[in-house]
């Protein structure tokens, strides 16, 4: 079922750190029909990179598992979803917080999820211990006026 959204996209793939980059520009690549600027899209890549790279270091650790991603678009909005089964964060609001790293041995800069918010426009955690984590992110594309819309705008005196 479709649902209220315009498009839908699914992908799994291993928890693999070569897998991170596949992730990062597939999404990229399904949210380019917003027709984003390239400012917009690293963005959502940045973002994508965080939560996929956060599911391989610390929701498998030494493991392979799945990680899986959906991407919605409706309107103007990409929603993207990285969810996978690994062992799940003890304390969601704590692991939020800016410098926080569970794992300071591998010079994490515990800027996963600051950098997340700070690139798109909502960023939700659900996570179980035992059971995994899911990532939810939105972020709208602002549209720019086409050429024929700026042109009328520029005849009425509003660019």
């Amino acid at each position: 079922m479709k649902g209220l959204y315009e498009n839908e996209m699914k992908l799994e793939f291993l928890s693999k750190s070569n897998n991170e980059a596949f992730a990062r520009i597939t999404v990229a690549a399904f949210a380019a029909q917003l027709d984003p600027t390239i400012e917009e899209l690293a963005d959502i890549k940045t973002a994508v990179s965080e939560a996929v790279t956060n599911s391989i270091i610390h929701g498998y650790e030494n493991m392979d598992g799945m990680i899986k991603i959906v991407a919605k678009i409706f309107a103007n909005t990409i929603e993207i979803e990285i969810s996978d089964s690994g062992k799940g964060i003890e304390n969601v609001e704590i692991a939020r917080k800016p410098l926080y790293t569970s794992k300071p041995n591998l010079e994490r800069s515990g800027m996963g999820f600051t950098i997340m918010e700070s690139f798109m426009d909502e960023v939700n955690i659900e996570s179980v211990l035992g059971l995994g984590t899911k990532v939810t992110m939105k972020k709208a594309i602002e549209k720019l006026p086409s050429s024929d819309e700026a042109k009328e705008l520029e005849t009425i005196g509003m660019a």
